[in-house]
């Protein structure tokens, strides 16, 4: 009897230590990449460190300069790149820049960057990073540079899932980290993630699918987004399908034909650069190719503004207009949940 007891008690003993072992090992897997001030964060198929936060940060192009407004770190840049080059900038734009410098009116160099005495470069690829090319993140990071890429941007480099909110989420939480601006990121975060929910649960009672074609540019071939593109998750929470989601990229060229073969019946027009979204529209209307399309026949155009429909904090509206756009009887008695944006 009693070696029966204390074996009974060794076994539950063994028991309860594994269970600890177990409790402690989550705890430190799960445990903040944050200890005296120091943090890391994983940037497409990087881990990059950080002592403290960045001082003279720079952003490229207006969809993370952004980004980087909303979580309040202007008083960490020294400027930021690619605006007046590509857009017109708002009065919400210059009043939030303040006496930020734009280095450069589209990509920036290294020369801009080293004269500005920038510690740190927020771009992506293809939006400032070009591999092979002067602006890299080992290039950068021999003058002390370091580089945070826009995780839709990491398809240029290594394998990813389609495009998703969830890269939006991650570049978010991930600059939070960096800027130590983790409560603004996380409230953030939060309210986009509540958009999305209740625009889903409403989107889910839709009675059809609509298929869209975005046009970006091109005349002898469309530029348009692909698979990995924040437009894919957009287009698909809207009750849309992404005629172009087999295009393995995030935005990359197509022909007209395929177009015309998936038969859109609504086109997204990102507007920007010198080229207005009437231009785009005209050139479309007139043809060939596409006027059997019922997009073409009804003249079924929506417009965004390249901040919409590019990784940042205007995705999530734009998202929710683009659903009304899609199918406005399934919102005609309903209400917005459309966000202040920051």
């Amino acid at each position: 009897m009693w070696l029966k007891t204390n074996t009974l008690k060794l076994l539950i003993s063994d028991i309860a230590f594994t269970k600890m072992k177990t409790i402690l090992f989550i705890i430190v897997c799960f445990l903040p990449l944050t200890s005296n001030g120091k943090v890391q964060v994983q940037s497409c198929n990087r881990w990059v460190s950080f002592d403290a936060p960045p001082k003279r940060a720079v952003s490229n192009d207006i969809n993370m300069t952004e980004m980087l407004f909303a979580l309040g770190v202007q008083s960490n840049m020294a400027g930021y790149a690619g605006i007046t080059g590509w857009h017109i900038q708002t009065e919400a734009f210059k009043k939030q820049s303040g006496s930020l410098l734009q280095i450069a009116e589209k990509y920036p160099n290294m020369e801009h960057l080293l004269a500005i005495k920038a510690d740190f470069f927020f771009a992506g690829w293809n939006y400032g990073l070009t591999q092979g090319g002067e602006l890299t993140p080992d290039s950068l990071n021999k003058f002390g540079i370091k580089t945070y890429e826009l995780s839709e941007s990491c398809s240029h480099i290594m394998k990813k899932n389609p495009g998703s909110f969830e890269d939006i989420y991650n570049d978010i939480a991930n600059l939070g980290k960096i800027f130590h601006k983790e409560t603004v990121a996380d409230t953030l975060n939060q309210q986009f993630k509540s958009q999305i929910h209740a625009l889903q649960q409403q989107i889910a009672q839709r009675q059809s699918t609509i298929p869209v074609f975005i046009y970006d540019s091109g005349k002898d071939a469309p530029f348009t987004g692909g698979k990995y593109a924040i437009a894919q998750a957009m287009i698909s929470s809207a009750g849309g399908i992404n005629v172009t989601e087999h295009l393995n990229a995030n935005w990359g060229q197509t022909d007209w034909e395929s177009v015309a073969k998936a038969n859109p019946e609504a086109i997204i027009i990102v507007n920007y650069g010198t080229e207005t979204s009437q231009d785009k529209q005209s050139f479309l209307v007139n043809l060939p190719v596409l006027k059997e399309t019922p997009a073409i026949k009804k003249q079924h155009f929506f417009v965004l503004e390249y901040n919409e429909i590019t990784p940042g904090i205007r995705v999530f509206n734009a998202t929710e207009r683009l659903a009304k756009f899609l199918h406005p009887a399934l919102f005609a008695r309903s209400g917005s949940t459309e966000q202040i944006e920051p």
